[in-house]
């Protein structure tokens, strides 16, 4: 089987061919490709896409005659992303980030971790039984948002932790903020280990030369890349990239079993075709597409700096600690000159204007631009709806807000995350739980980074942080109790 070029989609291809036979379906899933659904359902997504909803280990699609269309989409996104391997993740970037800490696991028990890494590397180091050394992020100081890790602190937390298997940092951020990649990929290899990047946010990087470059590009060995978020593949679906320069500090075999150790052995067909297209979209028409959506926000952010009390976050960032590079496809707006916070601020836009945002914090609020959508047409929407919801505001509109309370400092690790998580337990009322370790963690959502990790002891500060988030409007991410009237902690003695 010749290997089609970046123009073809061959898994796509292959469904395609697949449902346009209309074989006899003896096989899962129930639905029969359209026949067997509920009618709602079937109105709602189509008969089109319900004919492509088939099981794995078909012929002629992920299995038979090697290479498989599956095996070359997979070789062709490895391609795309400059990758020495590429394997296609249909639990999100988080089956990512798992697989990334069970590889590591295989040498060792200790890694450094970000301390604002997403709250599926916890949940990796809890799966795979590591235990995490946190190096702390950069946070700016008068917006209390956490940016990228310093070379210099990665290289301080390996000097001082002899035998950990390997660091792994976040870059980009939830708020457009890009790593030193090179630097940090220099210190992780100076010291002999990997670096893994959580590049959930950058997977559209790779496809434009006015944007930061790639963490793959830049000496990482491991990449999560969050396909879905910015490029338009389907929700939950994300791919891993192992890069070239990694043999000897990362076994692909090991990653190839982590890979199958945490995936469905039932997975969605099309989240699987949505990756290969996306990746056809991004090798051909990225850097066109991306040209449009970067010179759009452009124009969005200089309208947005004209309406009193608004600001942006732009390339003005980069030099400020922990800010090598800024990513203009995130829309994150200073809305401390307002008189009010994100999260008011972003029920109104959602009320007035049906506009739904990414994140609401206290200071700011993040807009997500996909590479291929109609930006400007969108900033006009959310520049006139910004305008309407200041003039509502009033008089409030005329000062700086003044209440502003950063997030308190992390916790204590007085024991393993997963000690705390598979350990003894119990729950307890929430203002009991202060000065207790906890059994689970405590994610204010989006952005999803945890305020409190198992294995943290809890503070009074920390727990008021998560209420007052609940109470303008956020949800929380890995609680037994998400109203957080209670609190999982560990029974210590």
């Amino acid at each position: 089987m010749a290997q089609p070029d970046q123009s073809h989609a061959p898994y796509l291809d292959a469904l395609s061919a697949y449902a346009a036979r209309e074989p006899g379906r003896l096989h899962v899933p129930g639905h029969k490709g359209g026949p067997g659904a509920d009618p709602q359902l079937l109105e709602a997504v189509g008969q089109g896409a319900l004919a492509l909803d088939i099981p794995a280990l078909t012929y002629g699609i992920d299995s038979g005659e090697e290479p498989t269309p599956f095996h070359v989409a997979q070789d062709l996104a490895a391609e795309a992303w400059g990758a020495r391997r590429t394997w296609f993740l249909i639990n999100g970037a988080s089956q990512g980030n798992h697989v990334a800490l069970l590889t590591l696991a295989h040498a060792g028990k200790e890694v450094i971790a970000q301390r604002n890494a997403h709250s599926s590397t916890v949940d990796g180091c809890i799966l795979a039984g590591l235990s995490p050394v946190f190096a702390a992020p950069e946070v700016d100081p008068e917006l209390g948002i956490a940016h990228c890790l310093a070379p210099e602190t990665l290289e301080r937390e390996l000097a001082a932790t002899p035998g950990v298997v390997g660091a792994t940092i976040v870059s980009p951020t939830y708020f457009g903020a890009v790593a030193d990649v090179a630097a940090l990929a220099e210190v992780a290899h100076a010291h002999g280990v990997p670096l893994v990047v959580d590049e959930s946010w950058g997977a559209h990087l790779a496809f434009h030369p006015d944007l930061p470059a790639h963490a793959l590009s830049l000496g990482a060995d491991l990449v999560v890349s969050s396909t879905h978020k910015i490029v338009g593949s389907l929700t939950q679906s994300a791919m891993v990239h192992l890069g070239h320069d990694a043999e000897g500090r990362i076994d692909e075999h090991v990653v190839d079993r982590c890979v199958t150790l945490v995936e469905s052995t039932s997975p969605s067909a099309l989240l699987v075709g949505s990756l290969d297209a996306a990746r056809r979209l991004a090798a051909t028409r990225g850097r066109e597409l991306l040209e449009e959506t970067i010179y759009a926000l452009a124009a969005i952010r200089e309208a947005i700096r004209g309406i009193e009390g608004l600001d942006v976050l732009d390339e003005r960032l980069v030099g400020a600690a922990g800010v090598h590079a800024y990513d203009p496809l995130r829309l994150a707006i200073d809305v401390r000159g307002t008189g009010t916070d994100g999260y008011e601020l972003a029920a109104l836009l959602r009320d007035r204007a049906d506009i739904g945002l990414e994140l609401a914090g206290e200071n700011v609020i993040v807009g997500v631009f996909g590479m291929a959508e109609p930006a400007a047409e969108q900033g006009r929407r959310l520049v006139a709806a910004l305008r309407e919801v200041i003039d509502s505001l009033g008089d409030r509109g005329d000062r700086m807000r003044e209440d502003f309370a950063p997030p308190p400092p992390w916790g204590e690790l007085a024991m393993s995350p997963r000690d705390a998580f598979l350990g003894r337990q119990e729950v307890v009322a929430a203002d009991d739980a202060v000065g207790r370790i906890a059994a689970e963690s405590l994610a204010a959502y989006p952005p999803g980074i945890p305020n409190v990790l198992p294995g943290e002891r809890l503070s009074a500060e920390t727990l008021d942080y998560v209420r007052t988030a609940l109470d303008h409007g956020g949800s929380l991410r890995g609680a037994s109790d998400r109203l957080l009237r209670t609190v999982r902690v560990v029974v210590e003695g």
